[in-house]
């Protein structure tokens, strides 16, 4: 009982203990691989804007995932990333379709234009 309602306030305990998971994955990888991944799960958690946890947990999974392979197999980090290395970032989280933070802005920006619309009788 005590754990849902901890869970109302915070959010799910099991993808927090999924999160952190994965983030001890990724802390475990061999370095160029934990470098480019440390960078790129910063990235995506400013670019990203997932407010999902479920998406956020599987996208990070992912990404740790495609490093530890990488690195499994000895793939440069340039052979996965490319020459452009937002444009990488930015693709792999257009795959995950989550709702982000500036979703909920824009639709509060079209809910006040529509509004001040609204009051002027159009």
């Amino acid at each position: 009982m005590a754990a849902k309602w901890i869970e109302i306030l915070t959010g799910s305990l099991e993808q927090k203990k999924q999160y952190k998971q994965n983030v001890a994955r990724m802390d475990a990888l061999p370095d160029p691989y934990k470098a480019a991944a440390k960078a790129m799960h910063r990235y995506f958690l400013y670019q990203g804007g997932v407010t999902d946890g479920d998406t956020l947990t599987q996208m990070l999974g992912d990404l740790v995932d495609l490093w530890e392979r990488a690195a499994l197999d000895g793939t440069p980090v340039r052979d996965i990333v490319g020459d452009d290395a937002v444009d990488f970032a930015e693709t792999f989280t257009l795959a995950y379709g989550g709702q982000r933070w500036i979703d909920k802005e824009r639709a509060r920006l079209a809910k006040a234009i529509d509004d001040a619309a609204g009051e002027q009788g159009s």
